[in-house]
């Protein structure tokens, strides 16, 4: 089967970025656009992320998670450790973390190391979760193979009725990842598809700005 996507096309032309516009520190600048993209589109959408690791099998994959917390030390989510992305980045601590806000014509592309965090900022935001998404991060043996979605269902029906009249806890095997970026691209999308890239790259405790070719 073949479809022609030759006529899905479209001009950016909401916005410019320059070396000189944009603010010496990139998660300042991330911070700043991320804010607009939270007034564009709301706040449902605009923290998803896809998440980029090289797998045990060696191939790249890409999934859409969700970033939890951003500071001056990177970059923050929470996985189930056993996950096949959780031993990915096990095996190779270095990643890619994207963020596409098309009505603002932007992208983000991050790549840096990534560890967990302490195991009580894990159990802060777990605490934080409601107790559906808890029970869930008990319930998925995630990346597993499963007969059916019922195994799911049971499991959580038996997980509803023991959890009735004590707390949940933080398994183990759940918690969080810092991503420490050492380059960090904004992409602004521009006419004849000349797009504005600013390259941000940690060198010796400060960053670089560099200006790529689209």
């Amino acid at each position: 089967m073949s479809q022609n996507l030759h006529d899905y096309r479209r001009s950016y032309e909401k916005g410019t970025l320059t070396k000189a516009s944009v603010d010496p520190n990139p998660l300042q600048q991330f911070r700043t656009w991320f804010y607009e993209a939270k007034e564009t589109i709301g706040e449902g959408e605009v923290n998803t992320m896809s998440l980029n690791t090289i797998g045990l099998d060696g191939f790249p994959k890409g999934r859409i998670v969700l970033l939890k917390e951003y500071n001056e030390n990177g970059f923050y989510f929470y996985t189930n450790y056993n996950s096949e992305k959780g031993l990915s980045i096990n095996a190779n601590e270095k990643v890619s973390l994207s963020f596409f806000w098309p009505l603002l014509e932007r992208q983000v592309i991050i790549k840096g190391l990534a560890t967990k965090t302490s195991a009580n900022a894990s159990s802060n935001y777990f605490d934080s979760r409601p107790i559906g998404s808890k029970l869930g991060a008990l319930v998925s043996n995630q990346s597993n193979v499963i007969e059916n979605r019922e195994v799911l269902s049971d499991k959580l029906k038996q997980l509803e009725e023991e959890y009735k009249t004590k707390e949940i806890e933080r398994p183990d095997f759940w918690g969080g990842y810092l991503v420490a970026p050492l380059t960090i691209e904004f992409w602004q999308g521009r006419p004849n598809r000349l797009h504005d890239r600013i390259l941000f790259t940690l060198e010796d405790y400060d960053w670089k700005i560099e200006r790529l070719s689209p």
